[in-house]
């Protein structure tokens, strides 16, 4: 089993930052990481993607360019530098570990075995 809790949302005005990290326990060998997030009334929507051993890293086109998602693996975290943002990416974050190998699913949140309850951010205009 792997737990994940997200930390670091909240409220912050369009163009400004923030910070979300995923602390991972329990077993936590060799998991991909993944960023979703849901707006209300929308679906859920993928944002980034980590691979474990290489840090291969992966982005949905709405943040591409402006989010970065990094991992510590000494610390089981990853985290999801988020800039420039906009009110659109007004959503609730969560992150997401798989053991599959096969990147090209990443985007998918089926592809997932684990989920964090996730965490409200909210982008004023």
């Amino acid at each position: 089993q792997v737990q994940l809790v997200e930390s670091g949302g909240g409220l912050v005005q369009a163009g400004g930052s923030l910070r979300l990290s995923c602390a991972a326990s329990g077993r936590t060998f060799r998991y991909a990481v993944g960023w979703f997030r849901q707006a209300p009334g929308k679906e859920r929507e993928f944002v980034a993607a980590i691979t474990w051993s290489a840090g291969l890293t992966y982005y949905g086109d709405s943040v591409k360019g402006r989010f970065t998602v990094s991992r510590d693996n000494a610390k089981n975290t990853v985290s999801l530098q988020m800039n420039s943002l906009k009110p659109e990416d007004t959503a609730v974050y969560s992150c997401a570990a798989t053991i599959s190998p096969y990147t090209s699913t990443y985007d998918r949140p089926g592809t997932y075995n684990y989920w964090g309850l996730g965490t409200q951010v909210t982008i004023s205009s």
